[in-house]
């Protein structure tokens, strides 16, 4: 069966639904992966694709038995694959080492025997027949009776109601955060909804590099800051800060190597931030940070790198933006 293209619906950043709305939502573990939507057509293969639409299946072979899952009953599932740690905890660094190798089977087999992928399911939007009209707790029960669970995908379960509950065990447990999600909610393809929260459990960010700074002494050639921004409704990319620290050695000499292929003679932000020494770079690099507040102009205290984010697209940064 030709199965529709559906984009992935987003979440925004916020806080928790008041108390009085609580038993109208459902919580969910927020996933330290990559989002992927899952195609089973029902002839027994699987098409994994991006947020941005770009097939990733062979990335991934240790997922291609989930085509057989539902045997010739077609579906489109939303979730994430996420590389757990020891403690079985998705961990975005682990994960990085299996992204970008859909086309290198031969690599991508070999990375999988060393660091196996899980992927975490959380919606059911076709299952032979289109069911994004549907409200969210008809997927979620939709999803669930699938009942899949198998050696490298599973379907954890949404809480209902008790969301400061929810929030205090993610916290407790060091977890990446928690999605917020009305029950009533349709699913709207590719629009980041307010029916969907996210709630990070750290302040951070993603920014979108637009410049750098070069180090000094051993770190000669090699970036010493970064130059970061996000874009704001009307599309400009604001300036919101220098990031100098939180880089392991070969963190840094990956982004000086990609600095280097999108280097500009133009400054990228709205304003030029008038910071001495300043390289420029074309806005295409995606990052994360950790901060502590921001000031009233908006730029980031003390900000830490925490990752490159390759899976995310420059647009997607405007979404944090105060």
């Amino acid at each position: 069966m030709r199965l529709p293209l559906i984009a992935p619906m987003l979440a925004i950043p916020g806080t928790l639904p008041p108390a009085r709305q609580d038993a109208e939502w459902a919580y969910e573990t927020k996933q330290d992966g990559q989002r992927v939507v899952v195609y089973l057509p029902g002839d027994g293969s699987v098409e994994l694709r991006a947020r941005s639409g770009e097939i990733i299946t062979g990335a991934y072979p240790e997922l291609r038995p989930l085509g057989g899952a539902l045997g010739a009953t077609p579906a489109v599932l939303d979730g994430e694959v996420v590389a757990p740690d020891e403690q079985g905890r998705g961990d975005f660094q682990r994960l990085q080492s299996r992204m970008g190798l859909a086309h290198s089977p031969a690599l991508a087999a070999r990375r999988a025997a060393r660091t196996p992928v899980h992927l975490v399911l959380f919606d059911v939007v076709f299952l032979r027949h289109d069911l994004t009209t549907l409200p969210y707790a008809r997927r979620r029960s939709e999803l669930e009776a699938l009942a899949l669970a198998g050696p490298h995908w599973s379907t954890p379960g949404a809480l209902v109601g008790h969301g400061a509950q929810a929030m205090a065990a993610i916290r407790d447990n060091g977890l990446e955060g928690l999605v917020c999600k009305r029950l009533d909610s349709v699913y709207e393809p590719g629009v980041r909804s307010h029916s969907w929260i996210k709630i990070r459990n750290v302040e951070a960010v993603d920014v979108i590099v637009g410049g750098w700074l070069p180090g000094q002494g051993r770190l000669s050639g090699l970036p010493g800051a970064l130059l970061v921004g996000q874009r704001d409704a009307t599309g400009l990319l604001r300036y919101v800060g220098r990031v100098g620290t939180g880089w392991t050695e070969a963190e840094r000499a990956e982004l000086a190597r990609l600095l280097r292929i999108v280097e500009a003679r133009v400054c990228p932000f709205d304003r030029d931030p008038r910071v001495p020494g300043a390289r420029w770079v074309l806005p295409r690099l995606v990052g994360e940070v950790r901060y502590s507040t921001r000031t009233r102009a908006g730029l980031l205290r003390q900000p830490s790198w925490l990752r490159l984010r390759p899976d995310l697209a420059p647009e997607d940064s405007a979404a944090d933006l105060p």
